[in-house]
């Protein structure tokens, strides 16, 4: 039986991967401390997760360990010599980074590092897939021409007509310290893969969502705008005219792109995992959806103020990720991808409202 280690196994991402690649018959060692409580307070709080994962997978082992903590990585790694890493945790806000700037840097970038090292000295063949952020490109995008239209700006230069590519350059931008410290950890993976001739790739991701996450308002686009919708909450739009454009994949998808670089690893590759242009919407388009799939009414106020680094507009260019695995396509449109997070959401406060544990 194959094993994987996959760190933040309680976060949205991490707890996807750990079902689905105990689904194909792995053996499944979480790593996560709960420190998505850490930093955004009682309602980051993935416990609830960790009881899901423990009746969901059988033989899930859980280690809550802090990936800064090199030594106690080291031994873990040396136990387990897994089969596959695939490294979801991280401080994973761009506004709270500012406020945490060591503690930021520790997570993504030296906690990054501390994996890799792991893995180079005990399982140097071995798959390691990293979620890293579209943030490493920093605000870049905004150089693009835009469009502006009735609820969304839209890129006006044919160069982009189906997303931004890979090669898209991450220097000379301002990123937010998250965005720098996400490049640092990305820019590790890739070097431990050209260096060492490791399995290595990084996911530059879009807006992953699904059912799962725990969203807040400074980490978890879709699932916290939903979350306001559901119980009556004001919901802030900073900037832009609530016209921002954002792409959107399922974490399952997510899940489904890992397993095919599982069967057939590249080195130090680097691929932009989204939802495409047909899984974009704008804030003022996801409202329309979030009420058309709870049937309530969306209550917003908008600020005139973008958030530092924000993109305008921003979708994956999918091209590459489907020419080196053909295999894999988006499979969670986004109504659907809607109409989970409003379920999901629904049934927790209904399990609130009747004392109901996970």
């Amino acid at each position: 039986m194959p094993s994987a280690i996959i760190t933040g196994s309680c976060g949205l991402i991490g707890s996807e991967v750990s079902r689905f690649f105990a689904s194909q018959g792995f053996q499944v060692h979480g790593i996560d401390d709960n420190h998505r409580a850490v930093f955004f307070g009682p309602e980051g709080d993935t416990s609830w997760v960790l009881g899901q994962l423990h009746q969901a997978i059988t033989g899930y082992r859980h280690t809550a360990l802090d990936i800064r903590d090199r030594e106690g990585v080291l031994a873990l790694f040396e136990e387990v010599r897994p089969d596959l890493i695939i490294h979801t945790a991280a401080q994973p806000s761009h506004d709270r980074a500012a406020a945490i700037p060591f503690l930021d840097f520790e997570v993504n970038a030296l906690g990054t590092l501390h994996l890799l090292e792991a893995a180079r000295r005990f399982c140097p063949e071995s798959p390691f897939i990293h979620m890293s952020t579209n943030k490493v490109y920093g605000d870049r995008p905004n150089g693009i021409a835009l469009r502006e239209l009735a609820t969304r700006f839209d890129y006006d230069d044919p160069v982009y007509v189906n997303g931004i590519p890979e090669d898209f350059s991450i220097d000379q931008s301002k990123h937010s310290l998250f965005g720098a410290s996400k490049v640092a950890g990305d820019i590790m993976v890739q070097e431990y893969g050209r260096y060492f001739d490791m399995p290595t790739c990084c996911l530059r991701g879009g807006c992953l969502t699904g059912p799962n996450h725990s969203g807040v308002e400074l980490h978890g686009f879709l699932s916290y705008l939903i979350k306001c919708n559901v119980e009556g909450r004001e919901y802030k739009v900073y900037g832009y005219k609530g016209k921002q454009v954002r792409d959107n994949i399922h974490s399952e998808d997510v899940a489904r792109f890992m397993f095919e670089f599982w069967k057939a690893p590249r080195v130090a590759e680097v691929y932009n995992l989204g939802g495409g242009k047909d899984n974009a919407c704008s804030v003022l388009e996801a409202f329309q959806m979030a009420e058309d799939a709870t049937g309530r009414p969306m209550s917003y106020r908008y600020v005139d103020e973008n958030r530092i680094g924000d993109h305008i507009c921003y979708y994956s260019d999918l091209r590459k990720m489907k020419a080196h695995y053909p295999a894999w396509d988006i499979h969670k449109s986004l109504p659907r991808i809607f109409e989970e997070i409003a379920s999901s959401w629904m049934d927790r406060r209904t399990d609130i409202a009747t004392g109901v544990t996970a």
